[in-house]
């Protein structure tokens, strides 16, 4: 939850009339955003800039790893894209990132009276703590106080944040002021002898309790969060009787698994993520949607049945919608040496064209009317 607490305190800072900026050194996420300066970040932080009545800027976010693989992400420093990398590859790399996020970290707060630095993953992660450039490499560099954000939804909460402190180093420690436990359902009453008790296991308190928000709905920092089977959001109920069921397909490799939420926006339309042929048969529309690795989830959708089942839907006059990558899988052929170096590949054939990825990345935005309603967005491909 550190990502909607930051958006929080941004915005409550922000209403207070406090210059406040968010920050996160280093992110790992297919959820991305294109900025007014011209690159791509993590949503995430997109979403922390509004709260603090910001234009998203690469600055808030110099350092993003789009995961193309189990082993392998695009590197995108300072919003452009430069290389792939693999996880020990990425080691070579930390030196001069580190010089970049000290750069753009110290560019903010001679402009903020505040920036807020999210974390990523946890601090406890001793065995990267060496060339960490996001977590308490960040706080040591900068001198940055730390707040150990810990859900407690997932249970075991009190041994989490004691353990987190145990394994770090005492000049780590040092820089522990307290803790946050969050998604709290219940009687605070009842936790509080167990945060008296970590207080004196640590010596640091814990600065607040924040209840679990049924009714928030943000955006997701990654496609992490999005689990197969799973409702999106939660549906207004339809203007009139008739609700309409969405079967959005949960790729391996998704990509701005945001967009599909636009639909479930709607009142009366109930939109699934789904990852068998049996729950897509019924829908009265499926999403494909985009993907960091194209090639290789349309070979997962073959392998799974489900593109048997899109074809046949399509072929009985059926609809369905594919978004970025899963529009390219919907034509004849994807010839692809940049993402996957996997050459030619046959798509479904629902749509009559092919696709050639090419080297430089496209980040744009765009604006125009549609139906006298004025609508903006964003694009990112290659080529």
């Amino acid at each position: 939850g550190k990502s909607v607490l930051v958006a929080g305190l941004c915005r409550m800072l922000a209403r207070r009339g406090v210059r406040v900026a968010p920050f996160k050194a280093q992110n790992m996420s297919n959820n991305s955003v294109v900025t007014l300066d011209g690159g791509e970040i993590g949503r995430a932080q997109a979403l922390q800039a509004r709260a603090c009545g910001l234009e998203p800027s690469v600055r808030f976010n110099p350092v993003l790893l789009k995961p193309g693989s189990d082993r392998t992400s695009q590197l995108v420093v300072r919003g452009k894209a430069t290389t792939t990398v693999g996880a020990r590859d990425y080691m070579q790399h930390r030196q001069w990132l580190r010089a970049v996020v000290a750069e753009d970290l110290e560019s903010l707060r001679s402009e903020f009276d505040v920036v807020i630095c999210e974390g990523a993953g946890s601090p406890a992660e001793i065995n990267l703590r060496a060339t960490d450039l996001a977590n308490m490499g960040l706080a040591e560099a900068a001198r940055i106080p730390v707040v150990v954000v810990g859900d407690i939804d997932r249970g075991g909460v009190l041994a989490h944040l004691f353990g987190t402190v145990a394994v770090l180093s005492p000049s780590d420690q040092a820089l522990i002021a307290g803790f946050v436990i969050n998604k709290f359902r219940g009687d605070v009453a009842l936790l509080e002898p167990g945060l008296e008790q970590l207080r004196s296991l640590t010596g640091r308190p814990t600065l607040g309790v924040i209840p679990f928000a049924d009714d928030l709905w943000l955006d997701a920092e990654d496609s992490l969060g999005v689990t197969g089977n799973a409702p999106v959001g939660r549906p207004g109920p339809p203007v009139g009787s008739a609700w309409l069921t969405v079967a959005a397909v949960r790729l391996p490799r998704i990509s701005n698994s945001t967009d599909v939420e636009a639909l479930a926006c709607e009142p009366g339309v109930a939109v699934s993520w789904v990852t068998d042929p049996s729950r897509i048969r019924d829908a009265d529309l499926v999403v494909i949607p985009g993907s960091k690795s194209t090639v290789s989830d349309l070979e997962w959708l073959r392998s799974t049945g489900l593109a048997d089942e899109i074809v046949a839907r399509a072929g009985r006059g059926q609809a369905v919608l594919g978004i970025c990558g899963g529009y390219q899988m919907l034509g004849n052929s994807i010839v692809d040496d940049v993402e996957s170096g996997s050459g030619t590949t046959a798509g479904l054939g629902l749509l009559d064209l092919d696709v050639e990825f090419a080297p430089d990345k496209v980040l744009a935005q765009m604006t125009g009317t549609a139906d006298g309603i004025s609508v903006s967005g964003y694009e990112i491909h290659h080529g």
